[in-house]
């Protein structure tokens, strides 16, 4: 395929890997999820990322999660499969699994436990790991706040076209809004931009993000999606407004999660629409059925049921 073809735009869900109680995975339950990910009009699919616990599967566990989704979406949408590993061996074993089954690209942090400490090293990283799926897209995933690689997003995306072949565009899940808006716009537009922080999806928009890949749009994308529709016609004043809500659920999900990170209280909020995910895996801790009872009656105070669904 033409690696520069793929454009994604709109809400980009980083689905869920669902658990059972014993903390295996629940491959019945991605078909529904998938159904209601398609019934909530996203545009994508982001698979074995930080949301759906990629770095707490075993590399086989991740390759049957991939070749579940992509079954259960059936080409409806695109599906990014997130590869990134340690062992780089694994990382390129991973993105050349994604190629042989049929996924619309791949997606990658680079090795965390052994720091990068330059763009150069991080380059070659990624060289190794993209030349197991040599046909598929590539989109770089920026977290530094997990990672701990720090780069010049923009001077990344200079050098890395020239030596990654298939470099898409960015998962940008940083804050800094005005090295965003520089991706956006380097090399006249040329780099498929995702954002990756939902509270601040309105801010993305205006300094020109394509689409978004998030957590929250598992269980509020009609909301978003509002978001986005009153952006397009102008609205500001009902975009912020909306926006506002966002914020207002996602603080509710940093109260109940986490230290480090909302991830076991947004997962939670699953079973809270109806689509039980089960528990988290260690290092992370699943919320318990108080906490859980608790953060229902704060989002329901604060209309979440209304609004978000």
């Amino acid at each position: 395929m033409d690696t520069n073809k793929l454009w994604i735009e709109g809400l980009v869900p980083a689905a869920y890997t669902p658990m059972d109680e014993n903390g295996n995975i629940n491959f019945q339950m991605i078909k529904p999820i998938v159904e209601h990910l398609m019934n909530e009009g996203v545009s994508a699919l982001y698979v074995c990322g930080s949301t759906g616990e990629g770095p707490s599967l075993s590399t086989e566990e991740r390759m049957e999660v991939a070749e579940a989704y992509i079954q259960a979406t059936n080409g409806r949408v695109p599906i990014i499969i997130q590869v990134g590993h340690n062992s780089l061996r694994q990382a390129k074993r991973l993105a050349q699994h994604a190629q042989e089954i049929g996924a619309d690209a791949i997606s990658a942090v680079p090795p965390t436990y052994f720091k990068i400490d330059s763009l150069d090293i991080l380059l070659r990283c990624l060289e190794e790991i993209t030349s197991g799926a040599p046909d598929l897209p590539f989109y770089y995933y920026h977290i530094p706040r997990l990672t701990a690689v720090q780069i010049d997003a923009v001077q990344f995306l200079h050098l890395g076209s020239q030596c990654l072949p298939t470099l898409n565009g960015i998962k940008y899940s940083n804050f800094a809004m005005w090295e965003f808006q520089a991706c956006v716009n380097l090399d006249g537009g040329r780099f498929n931009m995702l954002f990756g922080s939902d509270e601040m999806l309105l801010s993305g928009l205006i300094v020109g993000a394509h689409g978004a890949v998030g957590s929250t749009y598992n269980f509020a994308a009609p909301l978003y999606n509002r978001i986005i529709a009153a952006y397009k016609q102008g609205d500001c004043e009902e975009a912020k407004r909306l926006q506002g809500l966002s914020v207002q659920m996602v603080q509710v999900t940093n109260k109940y999660g986490s230290p480090l990170s909302n991830a076991n209280s947004q997962k939670a909020m699953m079973k809270l629409i109806g689509l039980d995910c089960g528990p988290m895996r260690l290092p992370q801790l699943a919320l318990s059925a108080e906490t859980l009872e608790l953060m229902r009656k704060e989002m329901e105070a604060i209309g979440f049921f209304e609004w978000a669904r």
